[in-house]
């Protein structure tokens, strides 16, 4: 298995060739004080080095080693703590944290490519620091100021993590019908009392305190979502003068034994008469968990794309090589007994798919971070709007996307290694089994598309989607003439998008069955056609620089890949979100 190397140069294309982020971040005060180019490559380096050599090379021995349970405890893989020791040491935990509290308050865009490093390094440890990160988003934005500043030094230090509990046995998705108890007491503590599963980082030993953010509902709550409220529970209680006190009734049932992850814990917590402070207003919880929302499932998305990458540098040293049979125009190695296996076709074309969609998905998930940070520094109300709205749009198709073509990439790096892939020890097999739950966790990639239909395209009759649709029509009437290669087959896709969009929100008026029916295709077509806007931006980005460095020569090559091999799948997804829902229920329940 190779070694993980940090891709940078291709970060440092897209942050400041494609995007141009310093001319972004110029423009917003609160982010022209923190971030430039200088500090963000500055920022991206020492992370590649922190996620080369402390992380990555614990990722294949904590999926041997998994976690265990004893009496209510979790031990960890060796080698985990004193990483996050050293990875906490760094700040690294509060990359994007706000300064007033002790983080570096680094804007989106450089915190979602420290995300893919140390995803594609070891995506178990990551999710530590991950759901930290998300928990303290909650508290900041609407925890009281003696909440914030009670708990978020010591999460963005480091020394307590953050874990979210949403899920009950029998509540998922649905979160509506949760059971878990909140009773106020009258000190203005809650006692919290139920059970929840899949806690991630719910119980280990990193740190010396976990910070549980748990959804609850008060004794007289309205029925339904709205009568949920979120309450901070913590492991152990803290006392007046930030000294960790006695322990809280809160406890790990026991851990689930998983299909891959298996470096991460992932708990069933039994809250016992826990005690627990509300944050915000009571049955506001789900705007609490909403505020973070949009970034983890961002980094879930960005998750899949950096399993992708780890799988497509092990898959190119392996293609070079391993040598098998003659290329078909005759030997290309004569001085080997065969040729390296790059150079048959169909290995061609899996390793340009697997580098075609993560480049594509590093550019997006990129921009995707740009609406968030645009969304909350612009001082321009007008900005704004618009960039929520696209944050919007665009997150669920972010996350179900990038999932989708993070398993897509896995495979095809474990088809290359024909059967080593399926051993073990070579590390492509992980691979694909920690890559499987991107798109089953922060909410199904079903239920992303459906989100995505009747929520954001449906929902508002199409406005958001006009943004989207109207930015890509103003890039294509802008471009060069040299640019038609690209700007013509994305001319063509915008348009099918366009029409997919209007055809599904009239259907919706006279059949609701179409939104569901219309959504996973719908949100594929999506995804392709928002590559293909990556695509025809990193090609004008490349265009003049050919003769420059080889990099902008197989950025184009890539480019050409894509738009000529795999845009061309919209047309028969089109076709199947066009077919309607008609064929969805031909058969009764019981003729399944």
């Amino acid at each position: 298995m190779a070694d993980y190397k940090a891709p940078l140069r291709d970060m440092r294309f897209v942050l400041n060739e494609v995007l141009e982020v310093s001319k972004l971040w110029a423009q917003m005060p609160a982010l022209a004080e923190v971030a430039d180019e200088e500090t963000a490559m500055a920022i991206l380096e020492e992370a590649g080095k922190i996620t080369g050599e402390v992380i990555a090379p614990l990722n294949r021995s904590g999926d041997e080693e998994g976690c265990s349970w004893r009496d209510g405890a979790v031990k960890t893989p060796e080698g985990f703590p004193q990483a996050y020791r050293t990875y906490a040491e760094g700040g690294w935990v509060g990359v994007g944290g706000a300064p007033e509290f002790g983080g570096m308050g680094m804007p989106k865009l450089i915190g979602a490519h420290v995300e893919e490093m140390v995803n594609s390094a070891n995506m178990s440890f990551a999710l530590y620091p991950m759901l930290t990160a998300g928990a303290c988003l909650s508290i900041l934005n609407h925890a009281s100021e003696e909440l914030k500043s009670q708990y978020l030094p010591n999460m963005y230090e480091g020394r307590w993590t953050g874990s979210m509990c949403l899920t009950e046995p029998h509540a998922g998705t649905d979160l509506g019908i949760i059971r878990t108890k909140a009773e106020p007491q009258a000190d203005g503590s809650y006692t919290v009392t139920g059970t929840k599963i899949f806690i991630t980082g719910g119980e280990q030993d990193l740190t010396e305190n976990i910070i549980h953010l748990v959804l609850a509902k008060l004794p007289d709550a309205p029925a339904g979502p709205k009568g949920i409220s979120l309450f901070i529970v913590p492991k152990f209680l803290v006392n007046a003068d930030g000294s960790l006190g006695e322990r809280n009734a809160a406890h790990c049932g026991s851990i689930e034994h998983k299909m891959g992850i298996k470096g991460a814990a992932t708990c069933v917590m039994n809250f016992d008469g826990a005690t627990g402070w509300i944050v915000d207003a009571p049955n506001k919880g789900l705007a609490a968990m909403f505020t973070m929302m949009n970034y983890e499932r961002l980094g879930v998305g960005i998750q899949g794309l950096a399993l992708g990458e780890r799988s497509y540098q092990n898959a190119v040293e392996y293609a070079r090589d391993r040598i098998q049979s003659r290329a078909p125009t005759g030997p290309q190695a004569k001085d080997k007994v065969a040729d390296p296996i790059i150079v048959h076709p169909d290995v061609r074309r899996m390793l340009l798919t697997m580098k075609a969609l993560n480049e594509g998905g590093r550019a997006f998930y990129s921009y995707v971070a740009m609406q968030l940070d645009t969304a909350k520094y612009s001082e321009d109300a007008t900005t704004r709007e618009r960039a929520e709205e696209m944050v919007a749009l665009l997150t669920p198709v972010a996350k179900a996307f990038l999932t989708d073509m993070g398993l897509e990439t896995t495979v095809h790096g474990q088809q290359i290694f024909g059967g080593h892939g399926f051993i073990r020890e070579w590390g492509q097999e992980q691979l694909i089994r920690d890559c499987r739950i991107t798109q089953i966790y922060e909410g199904t990639n079903g239920i992303q598309a459906l989100d995505l239909m009747g929520r954001k395209v449906v929902g508002c009759g199409g406005s958001y989607y006009k943004h989207f649709s109207n930015e890509v029509k103003d890039f294509i009437s802008a471009a060069d003439a040299r640019l038609s290669e690209f700007t013509v087959p994305l001319q063509a896709a915008i348009d099918i998008l366009d029409a997919l969009t209007a055809w599904v929100i009239v259907q919706a008026r006279a059949n609701p069955n179409e939104i569901g029916a219309a959504s996973v295709e719908y949100l594929q077509v999506f995804g392709y056609t928002a590559y293909a806007y990556m695509w025809a931006l990193m090609a004008r980005a490349a265009l003049d620089k050919q003769e420059q460095e080889d990099f902008y020569v197989s950025k184009l090559g890539t480019a050409r890949f894509y738009f000529a091999r795999l845009l061309p799948r919209i047309q028969s997804l089109s076709a199947a979100v066009k077919a309607g829902s008609e064929s969805l229920y031909e058969l009764d329940a019981a003729q399944f």
